[in-house]
């Protein structure tokens, strides 16, 4: 990775490719028909209207991204093939470095890699919401980060 940069328009397609990649190689207690869903969200609604981090390689090209409301993580998805080469850890650094702590963030209960992530960075949960905030059955833990 050469470098964190906020995205542009034009990085809307190769972050819809991450963000399906990795749902696709983390997610897979998400049924089908609400993937779909949850896809045209992403690619239709969120992606090209949100103000996201992307960590890019030398080249330009995206690596992952991550979004921010404040200092509550929105998203944070990194392409399956560089998982565990520090992309997610940069992007987490680079959110407390931005918004400070404490941090926040969400995550599927059913993905334990993501949990084990998070706990890794300190994050503990301190909330557990039954459904997803589209009522699905996927239920969320709210995590916060709030020292070091």
């Amino acid at each position: 990775m050469s470098a964190i940069r906020r995205s542009a328009a034009a990085d809307s397609e190769a972050l819809t490719d991450i963000w399906r990649a990795a749902v696709k190689a983390t997610h897979d207690f998400i049924s089908e028909s609400d993937f779909r869903e949850i896809e045209t969200l992403v690619a239709e609604h969120y992606i090209p209207n949100a103000s996201l981090w992307v960590a890019v390689d030398a080249a330009g090209r995206p690596l992952g991204f991550m979004g921010m409301t404040g200092s509550h993580v929105d998203s944070l998805f990194i392409a399956p093939e560089r998982r565990g080469t520090g992309l997610g850890t940069a992007l987490m650094d680079h959110a407390r470095k931005t918004a400070g702590l404490p941090l926040t963030v969400d995550v599927n209960e059913q993905n334990p890699q993501a949990v084990g992530f998070y706990e890794r960075l300190g994050f503990k949960q301190f909330e557990r919401s039954p459904l997803d905030d589209a009522g699905r059955p996927y239920p969320i833990l709210h995590m916060r980060k709030t020292a070091g």
